[in-house]
């Protein structure tokens, strides 16, 4: 069976790196370009599409698997695939005509909704040291809720040159890592045939870019990995309702602090600013590509963590959430990402040292 995986990666990743210069192309030919602006790091024209090459290179990878694929739940594949069809594009469209944001919310929840229409829901609410409790009917609205959320989450932190394609790619990684640990055969190989697509992206993408992913590609991947860490962990455990929200750690935090950020300061939930986490580290003085690197550790972090909840007993798992959250919050306010003067725990420390 690990061949298939192997050969999911390899297929995938050959068809994006043949793939990504025909839609640069293509991009540039229909004038789906992204221009600099006041809000933007990069100076010059870029094209962008590059989601359309990561699809592609994952539909085109997994029928080339499929013939020899045994044990796989098709409903779960062809939810993914037509939902994927659908935000890719959305997301396209978006790249070449800017839609507005409601047409581009509707796209989002009609892709979400194929995935619940193919049986792919949330079906448990865990709390701590208790059993899953069945949600019914609200695991509808709750599955939608969380794949609109994460695809959100993943199109913010798009920012920097292989920002958001590097972070999903350790995200799908991590995936496909405890996929192979629980022995779940279609997550595993979804998330190969995902991987093998990114990181076949993420050479034309990385710093500095030649193609940007636009939202044809954080909307599509966001889409995937909500639905792959859906499939991964339906089953009732506190660990199983952690994993997936620390697999995308960094996304869905840099939303959490966006959101109060923005609360704090009354400029509206939906108001851009430049203070995302990227944003912070370069204005502390990292350069472009070191930035990038400094944010694929935390996804690295998360990622060990996600995967030791995995393997651990529940106790433990409480400690390894809350030490994870205590580094979070005090990297957070190092960084300024809320506020750069709100440091409740750093100011805190501070009052414990100076009464030495």
């Amino acid at each position: 069976m690990v061949y298939l995986y192997i050969l999911g990666f390899v297929a995938a990743l050959g068809m994006a790196l043949a793939l990504t210069p025909v839609v640069k192309r293509f991009a540039v030919a229909v004038g789906a370009v992204d221009a600099p602006n006041h809000r933007k790091v990069h100076t010059r024209i870029m094209p962008r599409l590059g989601g359309l090459a990561i699809y592609l290179a994952f539909v085109c990878a997994f029928f080339i698997v499929l013939p020899v694929l045994e044990g796989y739940k098709a409903h779960v594949v062809w939810g993914l695939v037509i939902g994927g069809a659908i935000i890719t594009i959305v997301g396209a469209l978006d790249d070449r005509f800017d839609l507005s944001p409601k047409v581009k919310l509707l796209g989002q929840i009609a892709a979400a909704g194929v995935v619940v229409a193919f049986g792919i829901k949330v079906q448990f609410v865990m709390l701590p040291f208790g059993d899953g409790t069945s949600i019914g009917w609200l695991s509808v609205p709750l599955t939608i809720f969380w794949i609109v959320g994460v695809t959100n989450a993943i199109n913010l932190i798009d920012g920097l040159d292989g920002l958001a394609a590097g972070v999903s790619a350790i995200a799908t990684g991590t995936i496909l890592v405890l996929a192979l640990m629980t022995g779940n055969v279609t997550v595993a190989v979804l998330s190969s045939v995902l991987l093998g697509s990114i990181l076949g992206f993420l050479v034309f993408n990385f710093h500095p870019a030649k193609i940007f992913m636009g939202d044809s590609g954080a909307l599509f991947l966001g889409f995937s990995l909500a639905t792959l860490s859906v499939l991964g962990f339906k089953q009732a455990t506190l660990v199983s309702f952690v994993v997936p929200i620390f697999i995308l750690g960094v996304p869905l935090s840099d939303t959490f602090f966006a959101i109060v950020r923005r609360t704090l300061n009354k400029t509206g939930i939906s108001v851009a600013d430049k203070n995302h986490m990227h944003h912070c580290l370069l204005q502390l003085g990292l350069s472009h590509r070191n930035t990038v690197l400094v944010i694929y550790g935390i996804a690295a972090m998360f990622a060990t963590s996600a995967i030791l909840l995995s393997t651990v007993v529940q106790w433990v798992a409480l400690i390894v959430i809350a030490v994870t959250l205590l580094i979070l919050q005090l990297g957070a306010e190092a960084i300024g990402i809320v506020s750069k003067s709100r440091r409740p725990i750093i100011h805190f420390v501070q009052r414990l040292l100076s009464m030495k």
